[in-house]
Parts: structure tokens; sequence; C-alpha cells
């Protein structure tokens, strides 16, 4: 089965709505290790994971190879 896992308020949070000019600070997430650790059963399984994430789409920012080093 191929699962799509959203990052932010998923695999990680933020202590509080952190913004710098309307956009979340993302270099400040807190990993939530329950659902990674949920995450890399599923993956153990057998089951495909793809991380999904709407980072940029409002800013227009291109955050994908600092999602990727993440």
């Amino acid at each position: 089965m191929k699962i799509r896992v959203d990052i932010d308020e998923t695999i990680c949070s933020y202590e509080e709505d952190i913004a710098l000019d309307g956009k979340k600070c993302y270099d400040k997430a807190i990993p939530n290790h329950i659902n990674i650790a949920k995450i890399n059963n599923l993956y153990d399984g057998g089951h495909e994971i793809i991380y999904w994430t709407a980072r940029g789409s409002r800013s227009g920012l291109d955050w994908h190879e600092f999602t990727e080093n993440q």
C-alpha cells in the first residue's frame, strides 16, 4: 500500500506558531517520535511511504532541499 504522510503537524510540530514574515520557521520543527515510529512500522511492514508537504505553496519559496536535508 502507498501511504502519503504530511510533514508539518504530523511528523513534526512547533512549540508555538513561530512565524517570520508570515511563514513558519521550519528549522524550529520538533520531531513527533510517536508518529515517526508508527510510520517506520508501516514501512517495515512493506508499505511505501510518501512524504507530502505544502511548504512553499503560499510563499512561493522552494523548501525542497531544506526539507530533504531535514
